[in-house]
């Protein structure tokens, strides 16, 4: 079940030639694939791509009628190696993943099929996690298309852009025999715009047929002597059929006045950003009228030297607009300046911030300083004032790190990890890619390291529990999407080989929640097209895992800190693994909701479950919240005057898992949690009995009353 469905959206799809498609940029990449005539599509999901992935899943009937085969891959290596299919046939083939981390888990494969070449178009999206919203650590996939030499494109950041460029990609791959990267940001991937569409095309090899007549070439393999040659291809025939062809296409645009003192290169994918700041100096308006020369790079690697010697020629000064670091784009066109015999100053990381999102204001103030040195009087407007600092609205909103959900199976496995601490002392824990990672933000602060999707255990390998007293195990997160991912084998495959004596904690909520909430191997779900329904603790025993323990359950703290607490203690040696297993509660209520609101709608008789705290009894020590923190969890005023200590409340986020009550259990904290049950459409018998308790209620609060005021005098 992923976050969301397009099998609406996806009827957009069937257009023809001449019909206008409206939509986000995920969904026009998809149609432009398909316009392009792809004969196969893989990839793994991943922000900000992870609905490329959703949308071809829902448009599977239109695919199988295309005659195009889709694959959700176990991972990105698996996905770069399905690439092998157009090494030797005329098949384009496309494949999608979050980068930087999805471009790291593929490399092996790109290396190969960026040495050998390939015949067939074959195009990579990579999801560019760079800036303010990204997870991931910050860099840039420029390094590795320069580092394996494919041509990497960075499209204007709007429909028409980002859909030519999808098909010239698969032109140019095929024109040079080099495999291509296509990065879309945050931004593009959900902008939403128009075009007009194309027929769709059936590919004119499918892969089934191609299978029915193979190809071997000996040439395309990475073996000696033909990698050698390979190297000597890339630069003699590659490299020049590349630059050719972008040059005749004219990837790369101009925008502005042809001849001026100054002028701007920048990052197709900067584009817009760079108009914004342009209408902000008053040298440019919101449909991109620019009153000075601008250099759009949607081809940043390979740079064509006759372009960039063209712009630069007869300027004083160049502002080059490149986000991130190294400064890549920046070292390469001072190069060909200097082979040009240019004297045009290039101006980049001397006022742009060599690190951080660039944002309309970063960009805004370094035009202005650019300007001011080069241009003076280009602006005629005074610089526009700074924004105020923020240091009142830092004091007045309190910070708020990332966190569970409401209701989240993941967070009591943590509660029952805090409770074991108390007992056995603090514990080394290895931590993984995947909502888990939230234990180490507040209220948890559990993880030391995280090293990578599914390398949880991995991480933990290194940590030997010594013989002597305080001898301690380390302990390893994976999740389910990572533990299927490579963490079966890189993870548990390595402890079982080296009989490492840890303890591993696998996730299971059901889906690959972190990246979209999509199914996966062990997925509870029914599904079509893919196999489901395959227990974790079975791949572990037959791996070769002697402890294993699955807890089908994770809300019971008691159960799950026992539980732990027999993993780090058990005398007996080798790697043992805990699946920790409840329906990631995001999904489960997205599944849940719309069944009981039809319920209703029908006078059917509903039933949902509620948690409260009783005011009168809580104490105000508010270790419910310090070893949950939920966020329906919240504090409001102490009904009695003699207490000052604010009481918790339970707010109307509650989703009725009652977490928070059970680790007031577990930890033998107080009786103050109570659950009550919200009926919709009740019976005659229980509107009847509700009346009744209203009324014996009411009676008994009246009396109380009568007596307090009889005492007071």
């Amino acid at each position: 079940m992923a976050e969301r469905s397009f099998k609406r959206e996806v009827e957009q799809l069937r257009l023809g030639a001449g019909e206008t498609f409206a939509g986000e940029g995920i969904l026009a990449v998809t149609k432009a694939l398909l316009q392009a005539g792809v004969a196969y599509v893989g990839g793994y999901q991943g922000s900000p791509i992870s609905h490329l992935m959703d949308v071809f899943a829902d448009a599977d009937p239109l695919l199988r009628e295309l005659g195009v085969h889709f694959e959700s891959n176990a991972s990105e290596a698996a996905a770069a190696a399905m690439l092998a299919a157009s090494v030797n046939y005329p098949l384009r083939g496309a494949v999608a993943w979050k980068s930087v981390v999805g471009t790291n888990v593929a490399s092996d494969a790109l290396s190969n099929i960026a040495s050998g070449g390939v015949k067939g178009g074959t195009l990579i999206i990579v999801g560019e996690d760079y800036g303010e919203g990204s997870s991931i650590m910050q860099e840039r996939t420029h390094a590795f298309a320069m580092k394996s030499q494919m041509w990497l494109l960075d499209p204007r950041p709007n429909l028409p852009s980002i859909v030519d460029m999808v098909e010239a990609g698969f032109e140019l791959s095929e024109a040079s025999n080099t495999p291509v990267m296509i990065e879309l940001r945050v931004r593009a991937c959900h902008v939403t715009g128009s075009f007009t569409a194309r027929d769709n095309r059936r590919p004119p090899l499918t892969v089934g047929e191609a299978a029915a007549n193979p190809v071997r070439d000996v040439d395309r393999i990475v073996l000696p002597p033909a990698n050698f040659l390979h190297e000597r291809e890339k630069i003699e025939r590659r490299w020049p059929a590349a630059q050719r062809f972008i040059a005749e296409r004219r990837l790369n645009e101009w925008f502005g006045p042809a001849q001026d003192d100054v002028g701007i290169i920048v990052q197709g994918g900067l584009y817009n950003t760079l108009n914004r700041a342009l209408e902000l100096v008053g040298l440019s308006d919101a449909h991109g009228a620019a009153r000075v020369p601008v250099y759009c790079l949607n081809v940043t690697y390979p740079l064509l030297p006759d372009e960039v010697a063209a712009f630069c020629a007869g300027k004083r000064a160049v502002l080059i607009v490149e986000e991130g670091q190294p400064e890549f784009i920046e070292h390469e066109l001072n190069t060909l300046l200097r082979r040009a015999d240019l004297s045009t100053r290039l101006v980049g990381k001397e006022l742009l911030p060599r690190a951080g999102e660039y944002s309309g204001e970063v960009l805004r103030d370094a035009l202005l300083a650019f300007l001011a040195a080069h241009a003076p009087g280009r602006v005629a407007a005074a610089p526009p004032a700074p924004l105020p600092p923020e240091p009142e609205l830092a004091r007045t909103v309190p910070p708020r790190p990332a966190g569970f959900c409401t209701g989240c199976p993941e967070r009591p496995i943590f509660s029952a990890m805090k409770l074991v601490q108390r007992e056995l002392g603090a514990l080394h824990v290895s931590a993984d890619i995947g909502c888990h990672l939230f234990s180490i933000l507040p209220p948890f602060h559990i993880g030391n390291t995280t090293m990578g999707y599914g390398l949880g255990t991995a991480g933990a390998s290194a940590f030997k529990p010594s013989e002597g007293a305080g001898a301690q195990r380390a302990v390893a997160m994976m999740g389910d999407g990572g533990f299927w991912h490579n963490g079966l084998t890189s993870g548990i495959g390595n402890a079982v080989f080296n009989q490492d004596d840890t303890v591993t904690i696998v996730v299971d909520n059901g889906y690959s929640a972190a990246t979209g909430g999509q199914d996966i191997l062990s997925s509870r779900a029914e599904s079509t097209t893919r196999r489901t329904n395959n227990p974790i603790e079975r791949a572990l025993r037959g791996m070769g895992v002697g402890w294993a323990r699955t807890l089908t359950r994770t809300y019971d703290v008691a159960r799950m800190r026992d539980t732990l607490k027999e993993a780090l203690t058990t005398p007996e040696k080798g790697p043992k693994v805990i699946v920790a297993q409840s329906e990631c509660m995001l999904n489960k209520q997205r599944r849940v909701r719309p069944l009981l609101a039809q319920a209703a709608r029908e006078g059917k008789r509903v039933v949902r479950e509620r948690f409260g705290v009783d005011p009168d009894t809580c104490t105000g020590d508010h270790a419910c919240i310090r070893l949950s923190g939920c966020p329906s969890l919240s504090v409001k005023a102490n009904p009695d005057p003699l207490r000052h200590h604010p009481v918790t409340a339970i707010d109307d986020s509650c989703v009725g898992c009652g977490n928070c009550g059970e680790v007031a259990h577990a930890a033998v904290l107080c009786p103050s949690f109570y659950k009550a049950e919200i009926v919709t459409n009740p019976g005659r018998l229980e509107r009847l009995l509700a009346r009744w308790r209203a009324a014996l209620i009411g009676w008994i609060q009246a009396r109380d009353a009568r007596a307090l005021a009889a005492r007071a005098f």
